[in-house]
């Protein structure tokens, strides 16, 4: 039987960065992908924030495969035709070391997976993980494979096999399921010659922008964004499972609802559908992360729920890969120690609650129950639309109101009470 001191299964971010840090650590590797190349089964709808990589690739900027590096963060709030944008723009983040950047993960993600090999990981794709193997204790000793003589042992196997993980289900480290806790991400990527995206969204260079959008998912609670590539634009929509099929509508709907509204359409006019992908993202928090570690078990990213959707953050990317570097390290370590039990891996959770992986996430653990609310999702939207409309039309020869009493009326005419408006206003500051 083959064996490794890590076997980590899945080549996405998390898998990649938790080869090259235990292989780093002097440890042999298998980094398993069930794709024919890494990233060909990987669907993302955001931005790569890739600080967290500073210390991994210092020179990560100069050889990974960016699209472009996003200057311009705004955020949309919208109604049926109307919208209201605040944006931040700064040269700061056209230059190293950048906040973000837009990326295809089919490239991204191959990579980041040869660097795990220039690390020392070897890399098998094309290979299926179907199963643990067990000690009698039940400590996790390897994986099963879909290979001919697939079973490979393993000092640590390092769970990153995406969202809903049948790995640490096996483990019994998911306690329960709800697919309250996930959502849909659908994403349209649309064909524009690159001059017509600079000139259409004011771009030079390599400038991006990232737009997120609220109010544009016809109640359903969610949101919708759009980025720019090279030559491509990104348009999509993140929405809640149960909602969605609660109201019957198809993804592909809603996103023609986002390109049509006008405050988008002229963005997109003559672009030529390119790709149509959709994907599971773990939107539970903090609360509905499973188990992170069990005897002869890590699970990271995706498989460990580290999605953040807070509303002014939407981030899984950067989370994966510090949770793939604390998980390749500790890993790499209990097996030099051969202690790969619960207790021997208890280090990796104390160092992600060090960090900013468990650390955000505990922070803004109760803000998704807060952004995905009625009034946020349905009411809100249409009350700030309508405020500006009134704040920003002139009024003559009437007296123009004070801002105070266009909110108090506005509200009002929506059924929102000041109270209400008040309290919510209070838990944002509380938790953001």
């Amino acid at each position: 039987m083959t064996r490794f001191d890590v076997v980590v299964v899945g080549a996405g971010p998390a898998g990649s960065a938790a080869a090259i840090t235990a292989a780093r650590s002097g440890a042999s590797v298998l980094l398993v992908e069930r794709g024919p190349f890494p990233g060909a089964k990987n669907m993302y709808g955001g931005v790569i924030h890739g600080r967290v990589l500073d210390d991994l690739v210092p020179d990560w900027w100069e050889r990974a495969p960016v699209q472009r590096w996003v200057a311009r963060r705004s955020t949309m709030v919208m109604t049926g035709s109307q919208s209201l944008s605040v944006e931040y723009r700064t040269d700061a983040w056209s230059q190293p070391p950048y906040n973000g950047a837009t990326a295809y993960r089919s490239e991204f993600d191959s990579w980041f997976a040869g660097e795990a090999e220039r690390a020392g990981a070897r890399l098998v794709c094309s290979t299926t993980v179907t199963g643990l193997l067990r000690a009698p204790d039940g400590t996790v000793r390897g994986v099963l494979t879909d290979r001919d003589g697939g079973e490979v042992e393993a000092g640590v196997v390092v769970a990153c096999d995406g969202v809903n993980s049948f790995l640490a289900r096996e483990a019994g480290l998911y306690p329960g399921f709800s697919a309250e806790n996930f959502s849909l991400g659908a994403k349209e990527v649309l064909a524009l010659p690159r001059e017509e995206i600079d000139k259409r969204f004011g771009l030079t260079g390599l400038e991006g922008l990232d737009i997120e959008m609220l109010g544009c998912t016809r109640g359903i609670p969610g949101g919708g964004f759009l980025h720019t590539n090279v030559d491509t634009v990104a348009v999509g929509v993140v929405v809640s499972t149960t909602a969605l099929a609660e109201a019957k509508i198809r993804p592909e709907e809603l996103i023609a609802g986002v390109k049509a509204h006008p405050s988008i359409a002229p963005y997109l006019r003559g672009a030529e559908l390119k790709e149509y992908s959709a994907h599971l993202i773990p939107e539970g928090g903090y609360a509905a992360m499973p188990e992170l570690a069990g005897p002869g078990l890590l699970v990271c990213g995706d498989a460990a729920g580290m999605c953040l959707a807070a509303g002014l953050w939407l981030e899984g990317v950067n989370f994966a890969i510090g949770s793939g570097m604390a998980a390749g390290e500790v890993a790499a370590r209990a097996v030099r120690r051969g202690d790969v039990s619960e207790a021997g891996l208890a280090g990796y959770r104390r160092r992600l609650e060090s960090d900013f992986v468990l650390s955000d996430h505990e922070r803004f653990r109760d803000v998704p129950g807060l952004v995905l609310s009625e009034r946020v999702q349905r009411r809100y939207p249409q009350l700030v639309c309508d405020a500006a409309e009134r704040l920003f039309t002139v009024t003559n020869p009437r007296p123009k109101k004070g801002v105070a009493a266009v909110l108090r009326e506005t509200a009002a005419a929506h059924g929102v009470k000041l109270r209400d408006l008040a309290r919510d206003g209070w838990q944002i500051l509380r938790r953001f």
